[in-house]
């Protein structure tokens, strides 16, 4: 059957850790479609996996889709007509579809016990066969069951996969797409919980979903999905399954072998969120003219089901760089202290509620280094020298080291020059320090002004130097300045 109604997607993550990033990815395409159309956004938490369940993870699943701008329009958080939206306030909707499953002999009790399925796997596997369940309980009672090794006393409920399942299903984005045949899927656990495949084809049920898009791991359970709707008299509904995000080894991003799979990484290292949505949007669709920077309502306005590269996208972390870049450079300059501001509040350099002075400080210093930054965590070396006190700052050792032998008779001309000075400007400052050094000691400028920038900032690189000690001001400079020709004697 096809979808009938307004149109309603949904993205359902599990809450069992830091949320991954395909989780952005995927409500960015669901989202894409839904606001083209009009439809409606769901976001479920499908949270009936207690033993990887993790308290902060649904937060964060709250907080990162909200930091990329990928709202939603019912769920947990926000309620909708067909609450609840989590799956473990939803249990006693699970165990009607399988008692009627059990009735109609679509579906058997199963009292095997791990250790016995353990063993039928591994048999299995040295013999060279398919594994799959044996259906050993398959036609007993509880009674005839427990007669034979391996038995359990709580059953689970396992489908009756049968002969001519279907294995053929249309795709959005793929066409006409055959997966392998099933095994006797368990479908309700001894705990009472469901499997995603019975929690998954109910849920999207009761909720009116009409459209499915998720990751193409699941084109191989679309046929228990579709036995399953087939089953119960449900009406079936659009299925697109997504390429995946992989390594450059081609191999799928997972949180175990890439950083870059935590979606909370990205909001850490600095990447703003129009950019990483652009790059989820490049990586799995094209725009009709080829752009690769564009908006996210410039991705709804042109959404075409046909443009989505069913070809496994490499996640290019450089080409995110340069993307980030990209849209780093394009903001305003007060749009971009704000979040360099949050960003060194994110990494610990600035307290959680900065004052003004600071926040005048972060402003003043965004346009020297607007130009020279790709991730808001550069903003961090450069400009952590303004935020510590003068006797905190610390020298880099590889700044340290770069001091040659004429360090000394540099920075005493440098604090005799800038002491006379009238105005505390970059232009008067250089031109006090050029005449000082370069022409009174004949120096040339990258010797000259390098043993200044390690007394100011610490480092052996940084923003503009001039400017930098105009917006770190007189005194502050000479006393750093001061302490440096202290330190070296």
């Amino acid at each position: 059957m096809s979808p009938t109604g307004p149109v309603r997607l949904r993205v359902a993550p599990s809450p069992t850790g830091d949320p991954h990033v395909g989780t952005a990815y995927m409500a960015l395409f669901n989202l894409a479609f839904v606001r083209q159309v009009g439809g409606q956004f769901v976001l479920r938490i499908e949270d009936t996996d207690r033993a990887r369940y993790r308290d902060d993870s649904e937060r964060q699943v709250y907080d990162m889709l909200t930091w990329l701008g990928l709202t939603w329009d019912e769920g947990p958080d926000r309620g909708g007509p067909y609450a609840p939206y989590r799956q473990s306030e939803r249990l006693d909707h699970y165990r009607p579809y399988a008692e009627r499953l059990l009735a109609d002999g679509h579906a058997y009790l199963c009292w095997c016990t791990p250790e016995r399925l353990a063993q039928m796997r591994e048999a299995q596997q040295k013999a060279k066969q398919p594994t799959g369940y044996d259906r050993l309980c398959l036609g007993k009672t509880r009674e005839q069951r427990a007669e034979l090794p391996g038995f359990s006393d709580q059953a689970v409920v396992r489908m009756l996969i049968p002969d001519d399942a279907p294995l053929v299903f249309q795709d959005i984005i793929r066409g006409e797409v055959r997966a392998p045949r099933p095994d006797d899927q368990v479908i309700l656990k001894a705990d009472g919980f469901p499997t995603y495949h019975l929690a998954v084809v109910v849920d999207d049920h009761e909720m009116a979903i009409t459209h499915v898009v998720r990751g193409e791991e699941w084109i191989s359970s679309t046929p228990k999905h579709v036995l399953l709707h087939q089953w119960l008299g449900l009406p079936l509904p659009a299925y697109a399954h997504m390429p995946l995000l992989r390594n450059t080894d081609k191999s799928k991003i997972s949180k175990r072998k890439n950083p870059a799979a935590r979606l909370t990484w990205f909001r850490e290292q600095g990447y703003l969120p129009e950019a990483l949505r652009n790059f989820l949007a490049l990586v799995g669709y094209s725009m009709p003219d080829g752009r690769e920077v564009f908006s996210f309502a410039e991705m709804i306005e042109s959404f075409d089901w046909h443009r989505v590269n069913t070809v496994g996208p490499v996640f290019d972390l450089d080409k995110l760089a340069w993307l980030n870049g990209h849209y780093v450079r394009a903001l305003s300059v007060d749009d971009l202290a704000g979040r360099v501001t949050e960003h060194l509040v994110l990494s610990g350099v600035l307290p959680a509620e900065p004052t003004a002075a600071q926040r005048d400080l972060g402003r003043q210093a965004t346009p020297l280094v607007q130009e020279r930054m790709q991730l808001l965590s550069e903003a961090e070396g450069m400009l952590a020298f303004l935020f510590v006190a003068d006797d905190d700052l610390q020298v880099a050792d590889d700044a340290a080291a770069s001091l040659r032998e004429d360090a000394p008779a540099a920075l005493d001309s440098s604090i005799t020059a800038l002491r006379g000075l009238d105005q505390w400007v970059a232009a008067d400052i250089e031109a006090a320090l050029r005449t000082a050094l370069v022409e009174g000691l004949g120096l040339k400028p990258k010797v000259a002004f390098g043993p200044l920038r390690v007394g100011v900032t610490g480092r052996r690189i940084s923003p503009p130097l001039f400017e930098s000690m105009q917006i770190l001001g007189r005194d502050s400079s000479l006393a750093r300045l001061s302490a440096l020709r202290h330190r070296l004697g």
